[in-house]
């Protein structure tokens, strides 16, 4: 079992900056995979970022490329998602999630991760 608790969130205005974090806990060598998803009022969870147990590599979707990124601190078990040039449509639940495998095909998928943070909100004001 892997335990994921997510802090950081908050309200900022667009065009300002965020860090979350994800603390993991429990069988943590087993998480080759750390991935960020976003949900936002009404909507299904969508992928934002991920990263593989090395470090060396990650993905992003196109709405938050260039804007976030993504990273880990294996000493710490923690993985952080720095969220910047903020906008109003970021506005979401963030969760952290877990895999153990890594595919580059499937790295987006939910079904990828097998477990997940509760999330922490996100507010973008204008």
């Amino acid at each position: 079992q892997v335990q994921l608790v997510e802090s950081g969130g908050g309200l900022v205005q667009a065009g300002g900056s965020l860090r979350l974090s994800c603390a993991a806990s429990g069988r943590t060598f087993s998480s080759n995979l750390m991935g960020w998803f976003r949900q936002a009022p009404g909507k299904e969870r969508e992928f934002g970022a991920c990263i593989t147990l090395g470090g060396g590599t990650t993905y992003y979707a196109d709405s938050i490329k260039g804007r976030f990124t993504v990273s880990r601190d294996n000493s710490k078990n923690t993985v952080y998602l720095e969220m910047n040039s903020l906008k109003r449509e970021d506005t979401a639940v963030y969760y952290c999630a877990a895999g153990t495998w890594f595919s580059s095909s499937y790295y987006s998928s939910r079904s990828s991760y097998d477990y997940w943070g509760q999330g922490t909100q996100v507010t973008v004001s204008s």
